[in-house]
């Protein structure tokens, strides 16, 4: 069991390591940004990474306190499902209703997950970078594909 300082002194190292396996990845070297994440250009909509203690994810993430465009925007995410999934071998999960945990904010999601994976075997954080930079370069070019007409939709529904 770990103590509150040493769950989070772990973190930190997890995402450090992180940082610099991206640094060297050969795909993100010479990226200024390696991901876009939060900076989407759509209010609401972000791409993440999720790491506990039985598996890890890469989202696309519709967070909008507005229930009515959250829900426009997956609707119009998923008649461009065959875009979004694509080189996803088993598809991605869609979840219509996620409600965060460190939160308590109703989101939508769309990921992959990595199973059996947990944040404090540090022998398993290579498989779990591996994870997290092959899907989520997927994901974000998917999505990058798909951006323009999500924008155009949501405002169109403003």
């Amino acid at each position: 069991m770990y103590s509150k300082e040493e769950k989070k002194k772990l973190m930190i190292d997890f995402w450090e390591l992180f940082k610099r396996r991206c640094a060297v990845h050969p795909d993100l070297q010479f990226k200024k940004k390696r991901f876009i994440l939060h900076r989407t250009k759509i209010k609401g909509v972000a791409l993440r990474f999720d790491i506990g203690r039985k598996d890890a994810l890469v989202i696309l993430e519709l967070h909008n306190r507005s229930e009515r465009l959250r829900l426009k925007a997956f609707e119009v995410l998923e008649r461009y499902k065959v875009i979004i999934e694509e080189g996803f071998e088993n598809g991605l999960t869609w979840e219509f209703y996620y409600q965060r945990t460190d939160s308590e904010q109703e989101v939508c999601r769309i990921y992959t997950t990595l199973e059996n994976v947990d944040l404090h075997r540090q022998n398993q954080w290579p498989d779990i970078y591996n994870f997290f930079i092959e899907n989520m370069m997927k994901l974000e070019e998917n999505f990058l594909l798909v951006r323009d007409v999500l924008e155009v939709e949501l405002k169109n529904n403003d």
